[in-house]
């Protein structure tokens, strides 16, 4: 039997939590594709070449994007430097919570990111008056599906 699979038997009390480590990784890569596509994007825009004509107004929600991409570009890639200093330690149930809250914090800025990239977009292209209803509305579904989608169907514990 490989070590992978004695860690969920049941005489092994951190089993649970090498299992609770291994999904939330799954979920982290999709989550630190997204925002570090994001962030590529947003680092190529002031290098445009009709970047010069944006308004005071949208350069400052460019620069909220710009930085909260940052943000969660750190906050969602900070697991994998907990994991490496705390690696064989037995420290396992801790390091899950931690990423846990870490990747919490990530979504909350990649949400922030994505929403003000998409008002800035709909800003330029259509005007203020539909970027802040295209920019409300695509926060709201983010917030529903990210946040109380969740909440509303909770999955039966294993």
């Amino acid at each position: 039997m490989a070590d992978d699979d004695k860690r969920d038997e049941p005489h092994d009390p951190t089993g649970p939590w090498h299992r609770r480590y291994a999904e939330q990784l799954q979920e982290l890569k999709v989550t630190q594709t997204g925002v570090q596509i994001l962030f590529a994007f947003l680092l190529t825009l002031p290098f445009q070449a009709g970047f010069g004509k944006i308004t005071g107004a949208e350069r400052h929600l460019y620069v909220f994007s710009f930085v909260t991409a940052a943000l969660a570009a750190a906050l969602l890639i900070a697991p994998v430097s907990y994991h490496r200093l705390h690696f064989r330690q037995g420290e396992k149930p801790e390091i899950v919570r931690v990423t846990h809250l870490l990747a919490l914090a990530g979504l909350v800025f990649e949400l922030l990111s994505i929403v003000g990239s998409v008002y800035l977009v709909l800003d330029v292209v259509t005007g203020s008056r539909w970027a802040a209803i295209g920019g409300s509305l695509i926060a709201l579904v983010y917030i529903f599906l990210w946040y109380i989608l969740p909440m509303i169907y909770k999955p039966k514990e294993d």
